[in-house]
This record gives C-alpha cells, sequence and structure tokens, in this order.
C-alpha cells in the first residue's frame, strides 16, 4: 500500500494535516495582521490613542481568526456549514437573550472609545477601584490596581461613572495662628522649594489660606504628579512638610478641649 493509497484510507490524519496547517496559516497571518494594523495606527493617531485602539483592534482582530478558524475547520472535517449557518438563524432569538450582557459590553466598550472617556495609561477611579488602565477590550477593561498592584477586570456594561484621575492633589498645612502672615508665607515657600526637588513631583504651588480650623490656619498647596506617582508624590510631600517644620521648629497644632471645674 502506498503513501496515496494510506491517506485515501485513513482520511481522518488528512483531515488533522489540513486542520493543523490551517491553524498555523491563521497563526501567521494574525501575526502580520497586527503588525499592519499598528503601523497604520501609528500614522493616523498619537501618544495614549495609538495603545488604546491597537489594544482593540487587537482584540477585535483575534475574534475574527478565531471564527473564520473555527468555520474552516468545520468545513474540513465534514460539517454543513450552509445547514449550521441556517439553523442560526431559527435560535437567533434565544441565543440574543443568552448573549445580551455581551453585546451591552461590546456597545460600551466603543462608546468610551468614541467619545474618549479614558484611554490606555490613564488612571481611573470606578466604583471602588483606583487603577491603571492596562487595556481596553471589546467586553471589559483591565486595570492595575495603584494601591496594591492587583489586576482587575470590569465589564465595560459596569462603567458608568468614571473619574479620570487628574495630575493634581491639594494638601492643606496647618500652621498655629500664633505665626504672623509674613513668616508663615516665608514658611510654606520654603516647603514649597524642598518638595520641587522630590523625584516623583512635576510641580508646586501656593495658593493661599484655605481655611480657619479651630486650632490652626491652613494654608493649601497643589502637588502636581503622574496620576499613577499620586499615592506615593503625596506620601512624599507629607513627610517633607513634616521634615521642614521640624528645621523650621514649628509644631503643628492638634484641637484642645478646654475643661473649667465650677464649684
Amino acid at each position: 500500500m502506498n503513501l496515496k493509497e494510506f491517506l485515501s484510507n485513513n482520511m481522518w490524519i488528512v483531515n488533522i494535516i489540513y486542520s493543523l496547517l490551517t491553524i498555523i496559516i491563521a497563526i501567521i497571518l494574525y501575526r502580520l495582521s497586527n503588525k499592519i494594523i499598528i503601523k497604520n495606527i501609528e500614522k493616523v493617531l498619537k501618544g495614549k490613542k495609538i495603545d488604546t485602539y491597537f489594544k482593540l483592534f487587537k482584540s477585535l482582530n483575534k475574534y475574527f481568526f478565531i471564527l473564520i478558524v473555527i468555520f474552516i475547520l468545520l468545513k474540513i472535517n465534514g460539517v454543513n456549514i450552509t445547514a449550521m449557518i441556517t439553523g442560526v438563524g431559527v435560535i437567533g432569538i434565544i441565543f440574543g437573550f443568552a448573549i445580551q450582557d455581551a453585546l451591552k459590553d461590546v456597545i460600551k466598550g466603543f462608546d468610551i472609545l468614541a467619545d474618549s472617556y479614558y484611554q490606555v495609561g490613564d488612571v481611573i477611579r470606578v466604583d471602588k477601584y483606583t487603577g491603571l488602565v492596562l487595556a481596553i477590550g471589546i467586553k471589559t477593561t483591565r486595570l492595575e490596581d495603584i494601591y496594591e498592584k492587583n489586576i482587575i477586570s470590569i465589564s465595560n456594561r459596569n462603567i458608568e461613572k468614571v473619574e479620570v484621575i487628574s495630575h493634581l492633589t491639594n494638601i492643606d498645612i496647618p500652621l498655629p495662628y500664633e505665626l504672623k502672615l509674613k513668616d508663615a508665607e516665608n514658611t510654606i515657600k520654603y516647603i514649597v522649594k524642598e518638595i520641587k526637588k522630590l523625584d516623583k513631583i512635576e510641580d508646586v504651588r501656593y495658593h493661599g489660606v484655605n481655611n480657619f480650623a479651630d486650632s490652626s490656619i491652613k494654608y493649601q498647596i497643589k502637588v502636581y504628579s503622574l496620576p499613577i506617582d499620586k499615592v506615593q508624590a503625596r506620601r512624599d510631600a507629607l513627610t517633607c512638610i513634616l521634615r521642614c517644620l521640624e528645621e523650621k521648629d514649628i509644631h503643628i497644632p492638634f484641637n484642645q478641649i478646654d475643661v473649667h471645674n465650677i464649684q
């Protein structure tokens, strides 16, 4: 028995070979198409939008190739594709109800991109999570929690109220009423100068008196840093404030209660 006869009598082997070739060719075409997509996106878009749209189109491209490969593999292995497609029309309504949440995710995903709610690289707050946007897919948005570095996936349909975190952090510095305004502002200027030297700080600005509290006058500074660095930048700024006040021998006031003993 020659090879041709052997294969004729064992068509399942031929089907496996064709199936493997189909998968290999699909993987090669998928990778090439991704390169073409990113090259064309780079011509049109700039900055964070490149990552945002590339990851979305990569996701769409992946599902497209998976669908095509499944149909080809079914055809190779003798499944009647025409009958299957006709059958889809019969069960379409039932299937539509089953995937309505997934469709909501897809629609919301396109809304996010069309309206530029946020992009890959932004830091957002949604529900109880605050995280760096790693990817915006057609169904989910993936975040890295800025506090614990956990990876979180959120269905796009659940992202109704999203806050995009800015570069700004407001910090109030409490100084005693006994300190003259001129001396207080000279101290604040010194603090601003020292905070500007910190690694994660972009800029610092003094914005004047913010509040007359019970035991102190609160002077406000605005600290600017990358959103992903805001937590650590605030910690560093507060540490710097304490150090500067210690150097100036200024004590942070605390609430006091006067107790009067009436006899």
